[in-house]
């Protein structure tokens, strides 16, 4: 049987900083060098710096559909939020970003999110899978990252803190977002605003979205040792995500944080390229 949420207690406290300072504009002095990680999401646009101890010093989000399964569907608006977003993190900390790292999900092309860091004036210091950047940080054995994102469900197993096998499949929250619109006959801005706001309510009518979800998973972690699963991605916040893939894979540890939309920024901007 799945045991209860063993979070370590430095992440816990991390995405806790995370979501406490998030989009706050009260300037911060750091010593010591800091790094930028920025992920571009389907639904959302996070920007994540860390000190030089890995601790969350300022954060920017901004929900936006500028990016849909890793094809960027508006590139001038991509490009905006993420200068605008560099101009608050820069004012916050008095400091100016020439770097950062970036991400994508699986399966696609990588340029895509290098090219709109460019575009916006930085240099791409790292770019990884999103799966892949939080396997890095939690430098697991035996286990698989699952990150739900706003496009996809990405897969990453990992044996001995590396990844072997990586893979994503084309449902995510925006699938969650039109079951609640087609639902309930809201638009799709009516239909993000009640998933986020009343997640309990909406959850029997979603729970069959995120049962595939289980089903990609099973499918892709078939025939490598996986004893553990670790979810991310802000579609996993939502009530009755965790319990769901403890009933899905009795026979392993789920692992799902709070504050689980942060982990991936955070993953990404304490990746360090070998």
């Amino acid at each position: 049987m799945a045991t209860s949420n063993p979070v370590p207690e430095w992440l816990t406290k991390s995405l806790s900083t995370s979501a406490r300072i998030v989009n706050t504009d009260t300037p911060v002095k750091v010593k010591g060098k800091l790094s930028l990680g920025i992920d571009l999401g389907t639904s959302d646009v996070v920007s994540m710096v860390l000190d030089e101890n890995n601790k969350p010093v300022a954060v920017c989000l901004e929900w936006a559909d500028v990016v849909r399964d890793g094809v960027v569907l508006n590139f001038h608006g991509a490009m905006s939020i993420v200068r605008k977003q560099l101009a608050q993190l820069e004012a916050k900390l008095g400091v100016q970003f020439t770097e950062a790292n970036t991400s994508f999900p699986p399966g696609t092309d990588p340029r895509i999110s290098v090219n709109v860091l460019e575009a916006a004036g930085l240099e791409v210091s790292a770019v990884i899978d999103e799966p892949s950047a939080v396997a890095n940080l939690l430098a697991l054995d035996n286990a698989a990252v699952v990150d739900i994102g706003g496009g996809t469900t990405g897969i990453a197993v990992l044996s001995k803190g590396k990844v072997i096998y990586s893979g994503d499949e084309p449902t995510g929250g925006r699938h969650v977002t039109l079951t609640i619109a087609g639902s309930q006959d809201l638009s799709l801005e009516d239909a993000e605003a009640l998933k986020l706001s009343k997640g309990k309510e909406v959850w029997p009518i979603v729970r069959p979205v995120f049962q595939k979800m289980a089903d990609i998973v099973r499918e892709h972690i078939k025939g490598h040792k996986v004893k553990s699963l670790y979810l991310s991605g802000g579609s996993c916040a939502l009530p009755g995500v965790r319990e769901l893939f403890e009933q899905e894979f009795p026979e392993h540890i789920v692992v799902l944080p709070d504050n689980p939309i942060f982990l991936t920024p955070f993953a990404i901007a304490a990746y360090r390229k070998k």
